[in-house]
């Protein structure tokens, strides 16, 4: 199989979600040659703003391989990735993403991620969300339970 397999796959499941009454986006994680999963954008669905197809895909292939590790998978996604679902890729391990749509094929339809990026791109705190520190003791009580259970610099799946 080549990346355009994949890819077409991607876009075929968004047509599929599309015609269920979806958004248009869908998106193959795959490793080894391996389908580990498929999403499609169901925000709508699941009035789940993190429910984007990519976002979807790891949920999905995290839950059938008993991991959120996919070192050396590669994700194929219908339309350019948005901040939120690049930064779970990149948390997973995600090692390389193939897209189809830019945000100048998406921007017509209303799908751009430019601005999303853009504010991304701010310092903390001033993405457009107000936030506020509030530092209390009790916290690191959790942090020290946590390290007496599975070691230092340990992360557990």
């Amino acid at each position: 199989m080549n990346d355009k397999h994949y890819l077409l796959r991607s876009i075929q499941i968004a047509a599929e979600n599309v015609a269920r009454g979806g958004q248009p986006f869908g998106a193959v994680l795959v490793r080894d040659g391996q389908v580990l999963a498929e999403g499609v954008n169901e925000t709508y669905l699941a009035h789940d703003p993190t429910a984007h197809a990519e976002i979807q895909a790891l949920r999905h292939a995290s839950q059938a391989v008993k991991s959120s590790h996919h070192a050396g998978s590669t994700m194929y996604a219908s339309g350019i990735p948005c901040p939120m679902c690049m930064a779970a890729m990149i948390a997973s391990g995600v090692e390389r993403v193939v897209y189809c749509a830019d945000d100048e094929q998406g921007e017509p339809f209303g799908w751009s991620t430019e601005s999303f990026y853009k504010k991304m791109q701010q310092d903390f705190g001033k993405q457009g969300v107000k936030m506020e520190h509030l530092p209390l003791p009790e916290k690191r009580q959790v942090y020290e339970a946590w390290q007496a259970r599975f070691g230092q610099g340990s992360q557990q799946d």
